[in-house]
């Protein structure tokens, strides 16, 4: 913005907007952003205009409590996403990362407003878009791909309770995901291998539910994990062999090998206090914080909760991050579905998990502590809001 000259683009009026909110001048901040999102629709910005007119709706809706009010801004936001999505799958390479925020942000959206026929409605539109973009893929013999498209159309059909079409994807997962793990493991690749096979459990559950076939494939991604951890260790890879000493806890536990789990938490605890301390004596602050949340993720799969929160409030008191939190809520999720045999907590840590792997934090995060808000949970719930200074 010139001096003395005033706003000339929407991108002008956005920041003016952001600075009269911030002011407390919310009426004249509002009526800024909404020129904004008009400027860029003008434009034929329609991302930006959908996200300007989502966060107008957004702030009306906390500031008001009225869904009536937010409602045009949301709804509009919703049908430039809707745009977006319509030119994002005509266009002969689809990005698949910008599908996933346009789709997501129209379910949110639908979900808000409580407009359960809408959500319904676009949920199967998305699926069924999904699907076709996966078969696509496969065609082009794009597996991981493939696989990516696969598991959204996966989670639409879920969300629509269509359970045929759900299981004949968790169907096709099985056979993909087999095929990428036997690929990497013949290659050598077997930290990836066992990923493939991790990811292969979940599609499993949705089959046959927490039984015999699910705990062996998490044995089996548990054991490739392990063989990972040894690679980096012959590498002289600390930092590796702990991530993936971690994850083979986990795998274990999931697999409902209890003292195999014990067994690896408490000399992976052991040998991250090493990591960290060197960390820390070179100044590395940022991968010293990320050793200590696997700490606490060590520690809470050995039952030592109270220390487990000593290192993750550490973390935390020098580099705090989304992804922190959600890790520490997967952490005690996985302990309790593996101790209860739940097939309902591993769907929810499953979904949990996708958001997490498509940067999705904020989503993230929210399922991780919804799920957290159960009466067995409340209390470690309780030390890890306190880790963080919420009280």
């Amino acid at each position: 913005m010139v001096a003395g000259v005033g706003p000339e683009g929407p991108e002008d009026f956005e920041q003016l907007a952001i600075k009269r909110i911030n002011e407390g001048n919310l009426k004249e901040g509002l009526k800024l952003m909404l020129r904004a999102a008009k400027g860029y629709e003008d434009r034929r910005q329609k991302a930006d205009a959908a996200r300007l007119y989502k966060y107008l709706g957004y702030v009306l809706l906390e500031k008001t409590k009225s869904v009536e009010k937010s409602k045009p801004s949301l709804l509009k936001s919703a049908y430039l996403y809707l745009d977006l999505i319509d030119e994002e799958v005509s266009r002969p390479e689809v990005d698949i990362d910008a599908l996933d925020k346009y789709c997501f942000n129209v379910l949110e959206i639908f979900a808000t407003l409580d407009d359960h026929k809408n959500l319904m409605k676009y949920a199967e539109e998305f699926a069924a878009i999904y699907e076709d973009l996966g078969n696509s893929y496969q065609d082009n013999a794009d597996i991981e791909i493939a696989i990516r498209a696969y598991e959204s159309a996966y989670r639409y059909y879920r969300l629509i309770e269509n359970m045929e079409a759900y299981r004949r994807i968790a169907e096709m997962m099985i056979t993909l995901y087999g095929q990428v793990a036997e690929e990497r493991l013949e290659k050598g690749n077997v930290k990836d291998a066992a990923e493939a096979f991790y990811r292969l459990a979940y599609f499993i559950l949705a089959i046959f539910g927490y039984d015999i076939h699910f705990i062996e494939m998490m044995d089996t991604a548990a054991k490739n994990f392990e063989k990972a951890s040894k690679v980096a260790y012959s590498n002289g890879d600390l930092d590796g062999t702990t991530s993936y000493l971690v994850k083979a806890q986990y795998s274990y536990l999931m697999a409902r090998n209890f003292n195999r789990a014990k067994l690896i938490g408490l000399n992976t605890a052991r040998m991250l206090y090493q990591v960290i301390t060197s960390y820390r004596s070179n100044r590395e602050e940022d991968k010293a914080a990320s050793k200590l949340v696997e700490l606490s993720e060590a520690l809470i799969g050995i039952g030592k909760i109270n220390e487990a929160m000593d290192a993750y409030r550490s973390a935390l008191e020098s580099k705090s991050n989304l992804a922190f939190r959600i890790r520490v809520r997967l952490a005690v999720l996985k302990g309790h579905a593996a101790s209860k045999g739940s097939e309902v907590i591993v769907n929810e840590i499953d979904t949990i998990e996708y958001y997490l792997n498509r940067k999705n934090l904020m989503k993230a995060l929210e399922l991780a502590e919804k799920s957290m808000r159960r009466e067995e949970l409340m209390e470690t719930l309780k030390k890890i809001h306190a880790a963080e200074g919420v009280y």
